[in-house]
């Protein structure tokens, strides 16, 4: 195994593939350099002496000033190095870009569910959304009525432990059976959904639109086969602002779409029958649907970091650009989103912008971004994590240039703001905060039908109607935290296999989970995060 990576041809600082000693001597460049300290596995070290003021770089962009002189072989801390970004402008629009060979995937074929409107799904899901908070309580007791009764609930097995030590504890034996699944009343239904929030009313009216707009695109998301709607009336999410983010009726998505309003109704147990014997009449024709082949074309892949480490921009995230790359020149679609961590790399995304007014797009929703965060006191350099910082990721700069390789080298075809669908194949950039579970809440109310997800650290983060693929950035996590990894891209350094070959393994893994032949592990662990994003009050 090499002991360092030097990612760029221009960079002046390498990357830790193991644990190096002071002293140890390195061969780079045809020289030989000698640490002047000790340098944990995935930090940065300087190449060659530095003087405070100089300029950090890596994946050949600035990422970072130094604040004191470092000899060579030098370790980069948040001591003597600060965050750094390069400025950016529009130019022209010029991007050449040679598409992968992707021959050996023409013909390839997942299993998913057909949608009138031409979208195919990798699930088939009953939403139930509520317009405002008011609704989560009835939401609740929907939720345990139809999942218990329909076959959907799976037996708590903390539940059982509980019951085993209080057993003990009486003194008395008490046989603990094994979880079992109820058979399901619905087969072809994949599972019901209820997408509780804090939001709807109170907040401000462009909060209460981002909501709206969200909602939206949960409704028309290939993977739901119908969704139920519950309003209270009063408040500022109303049902003619979802009408109108949709700009169709339930009829013209292809699905059923039924809306309750309790103000509407004597008595909140009216509506709730209703509302039961209404979704049970919708769940029975969606129950229809199956699944049928579908071209690699019909899917929309998310891409999403989270936990990173500082393998992740070297590992795992340039494997799911290679694996974009693909489903791109398959004429997919991806969505790339996080814009905190896009800090540094505009200029590259910008010369890759397909057309001059989608470059504008993204240079407007950056800075304003960065503006309303200066505003509260922060900026996309406070965006590193404890976590991240520990594993050498000390900049923005440096997590966002690790971050933006998931994308691929893909032409730029869109550009959307938060609430906003995929409609054009190719890339597209979505602005979403860093927080991860806000991202990934993002990413599928813009269409994604799976999303990749590159880990360094570990996280169980899930969406209810999307299923996420973990990818491990090394190879000790997925031993580590087995149980939430699906895929490791450490393979690369641990086992020296090629990036091709890993990407080929990704490609197979993700057509069985579109194909529903496979879970991820979120989806076994039942990880429904939905957390919509208030402008400006997350980073």
């Amino acid at each position: 195994m090499e002991q360092y990576l030097k990612i760029h041809p221009e960079d002046n600082v390498a990357v830790a593939l193991s644990d190096l000693n002071k002293n140890d001597r390195l061969e780079v460049n045809g020289e030989t350099l000698q640490l002047a300290e000790e340098i944990p596995v995935k930090h940065k070290f300087t190449l060659n002496p530095m003087n405070a003021g100089d300029t950090v770089f890596m994946y050949g962009v600035p990422v970072g000033k130094l604040t004191a002189a470092l000899p060579s072989g030098s370790m980069l801390t948040v001591e003597n190095t600060r965050h750094v970004a390069a400025p950016y402008h529009i130019g022209k629009q010029e991007y050449h870009h040679q598409a992968p060979d992707v021959s050996a995937y023409v013909n390839r074929t997942f299993l998913g569910y057909h949608r009138k409107d031409g979208q195919v799904g990798t699930a088939n899901y009953w939403l139930f959304i509520p317009l405002v908070f008011c609704q989560n309580r009835n939401l609740k007791v929907l939720q345990e009525a139809l999942e218990t009764e329909l076959g959907f609930r799976r037996e708590n097995p903390y539940k059982l432990m509980v019951r085993e030590l209080a057993g003990k504890l009486r003194k008395r034996e008490e046989e603990i059976e094994s979880p079992v699944e109820t058979s399901k009343v619905f087969p072809n239904i994949d599972g019901i959904k209820f997408l509780t929030h804090e939001g709807g009313c109170g907040g401000t009216r462009q909060d209460t639109q981002l909501l709206v707009n969200l909602l939206a695109g949960y409704i028309r998301h290939p993977n739901v086969a119908g969704v139920t709607v519950l309003s209270l009336g009063c408040q500022h999410a109303q049902i003619t602002m979802l009408e109108e983010a949709l700009g169709q009726t339930g009829d013209d998505l292809g699905k059923p779409l039924f809306f309750f309003e309790q103000q509407q109704y004597p008595s909140e147990h009216a509506m709730l029958k209703e509302i039961v014997r209404t979704t049970f009449e919708g769940l029975d024709e969606a129950n229809r649907c199956q699944r049928t082949a579908a071209p690699l074309s019909k899917l929309t892949l998310g891409l999403e970091c989270g936990g990173s480490d500082g393998f992740s921009g070297i590992s795992a995230n340039p494997l799911i650009g290679v694996v974009a790359d693909r489903i791109n020149a398959l004429k997919g679609k991806s969505i790339l989103s996080e814009f905190p961590e896009l800090c540094g790399v505009e200029q590259d995304l910008i010369d890759r912008c397909a057309m001059r007014e989608t470059a504008e797009k993204f240079v407007r929703l950056m800075r304003n971004y960065e503006a309303r965060a200066q505003e509260v006191g922060s900026g996309f350099d406070m965006n590193p994590s404890p976590g991240n910082i520990r594993d050498g990721l000390i900049t923005d700069a440096i997590k966002s240039a690790g971050a933006a390789t998931k994308g691929g080298r893909s032409p730029v075809s869109d550009v959307l703001d938060y609430g906003e669908y995929a409609t054009r194949e190719g890339l597209s950039l979505l602005c979403t905060p860093g927080n991860d579970v806000e991202s990934t809440t993002g990413l599928a109310g813009s269409g994604a039908n799976i999303i990749l997800f590159s880990t360094g650290l570990g996280t169980p983060t899930g969406n209810p109607v999307c299923p996420v693929v973990k990818i491990s950035s090394n190879s000790i996590l997925p031993q580590k935290m087995k149980d939430i990894i699906d895929f490791d891209a450490g393979r690369l350094f641990s086992e020296g296999m090629s990036q091709q070959k890993l990407a080929d393994e990704l490609m197979d893994f993700i057509i069985a989970v579109a194909s529903g032949e496979r879970q991820t592990c979120a989806q076994k662990l039942q990880q429904d995060d939905f957390i919509p994003w208030k402008r400006g009050i997350s980073l």
